[in-house]
C-alpha cells in the first residue's frame, strides 16, 4: 500500500488590482472649461455686433438740409444756384434749414457773408432790404469807433455823419448855431446794402444806398474818411 503523501497544488500569486484609466479622468474635467470658454468668446462676439449694428442705426439718422454752394456777399440776393443740399446726422444743437424750405430762401437777401459749404440758418439770410433803381450805392469806408461793432446788417436805416475836417469844426449842418449854440452835424440817410468784413485796423467797408441827391456828396465825404455811422431803430420786425 503506498503511503506517500499527495503534493499540495502550487498557490498562484496574488493578482495585483488594475489601475485607473487616468487619461479619460483628465479629458473630462476639461470639458467643461472649454465649454464655458466658448460660451464666453461667443457671448462677446454677439455683444460686439449689437454694438456695431447699433452706431449704423446712429448714423442714419441723417436729415437733408441747405448749404452754400457759392460765395455770397452779405446784400446780395440769394439765387437758386447758390444753394445746394447736404445730407448731415441729426443734431439738436444744430438748427440748419430743412431741404424742403429751399424755395422760402431763395430770393432773400444775405443777412451776413455767406461761404460756400456752410450750413444756412434762418439768421443767414433776411427777407426785403431791396433797393430800387432810384437809388445809389456809395462805399464807405468807416474807422474803428466811427459804426456800431457787429450791429449793422443789410437792410439798417443809417445815418451818415459828417465829420469835421481835422483840426476844424464843423460849420454847415442841418441846424444853424443860435445863442452861441452847436449846430448839429451834417448828416446824410441811408440804407445800408452790405457790411464788409473788418481788417487789421478795425476799419471796415459798408456799402450805403442813398437817393441820387445825396450820392455824390455821401461819395465826397467818404473820399475825405470823415463819415461815421449812427444805426436808426429798428422797426422791431428784424
Amino acid at each position: 500500500m503506498d503511503t506517500t503523501t499527495p503534493a499540495p497544488p502550487p498557490i498562484a500569486p496574488p493578482r495585483q488590482p488594475d489601475l485607473p484609466i487616468s487619461a479619460g479622468a483628465k479629458k473630462s474635467s476639461r470639458a467643461p472649461r472649454k465649454l464655458i470658454q466658448a460660451l464666453v468668446w461667443t457671448l462677446a462676439a454677439l455683444v460686439g455686433a449689437l454694438v456695431a449694428i447699433s452706431q449704423v442705426n446712429r448714423a442714419g439718422d441723417r436729415v437733408e438740409v441747405l448749404a452754400v454752394a457759392h460765395d455770397v456777399q452779405a446784400g446780395q440776393v440769394v439765387k437758386a444756384s447758390d444753394v445746394t443740399t447736404a445730407s448731415v446726422a441729426e443734431d439738436p444743437a444744430l438748427s440748419p434749414v430743412p431741404a424742403a424750405d429751399r424755395s422760402r430762401i431763395v430770393g432773400q437777401r444775405a443777412a451776413v457773408d455767406l461761404r460756400q459749404g456752410s450750413l444756412l440758418t434762418d439768421s443767414s439770410v433776411q427777407s426785403g432790404g431791396g433797393l430800387g433803381d432810384d437809388l445809389q450805392v456809395v462805399g464807405v469806408e468807416v474807422k474803428k469807433g466811427t459804426a456800431p461793432r457787429d450791429e449793422l446788417r443789410p437792410g439798417d436805416k443809417v445815418l451818415a455823419v459828417v465829420l469835421p475836417e481835422q483840426g476844424a469844426q464843423s460849420t454847415t449842418g442841418t441846424g444853424a448855431a443860435k445863442n452861441g449854440a452847436e449846430p448839429e452835424p451834417e448828416s446824410i440817410e441811408a440804407t445800408v446794402k452790405s457790411v464788409g468784413r473788418t481788417d487789421a485796423t478795425g476799419s471796415l467797408v459798408v456799402n450805403l444806398a442813398v437817393p441820387t441827391t445825396d450820392g455824390p456828396q455821401l461819395a465826397e465825404r467818404a473820399a475825405a474818411k470823415r463819415i461815421a455811422l449812427v444805426r436808426q431803430p429798428r422797426d422791431g420786425k428784424r
